[in-house]
């Protein structure tokens, strides 16, 4: 059975095409991490996450390992290694008209959050910048 946003996820998890993860986001999304304590609320700002996420965890070792479905969503458990740690988690995305409206990531062990913890952080300052950088021109 074929899931139109789940398709979409999968599909930008391998092209890592920035407009397709917009139209892909409800304007209300919301995203959790599993490091920030407050929900992010908006387009803008999961979209900043899920671009983030992508760099970071993105890269060729990246899998995902099995998926959950029901009618309104999907859980996604996905490995990496990073620095020579190996990071597991869950993406619980849910979807509302075919676009994701919630999307929540959990990470094990402490040793991959906290690598996950500062590797994020890096990557949405350069974000940042390069967001503050081109709206100075």
């Amino acid at each position: 059975m074929s899931k139109p946003g789940l398709d979409k996820w999968y599909a930008y998890m391998k092209s890592h095409d920035t407009a397709a993860l917009w139209d892909l986001l409800h304007p209300d999304a919301v995203f959790e991490s599993p490091v920030v304590h407050t929900p992010q609320r908006g387009r803008d700002i999961t979209f900043k996450y899920l671009t983030s996420a992508a760099k970071v965890l993105g890269g060729p070792t990246f899998k995902y390992l099995g998926e959950w479905r029901n009618d309104t969503g999907a859980v996604l458990e996905f490995e990496n290694e990073i620095e020579g740690i190996k990071l597991n988690g869950v993406d619980i995305i849910t979807f509302g008209d075919g676009r994701i409206t919630h999307f929540k990531v959990m990470v094990r062990p402490l040793k991959a959050i906290n690598l996950l913890h500062r590797m994020m952080g890096e990557e949405l300052m350069k974000q940042s910048g390069a967001t503050s950088q081109s709206q100075s021109r």
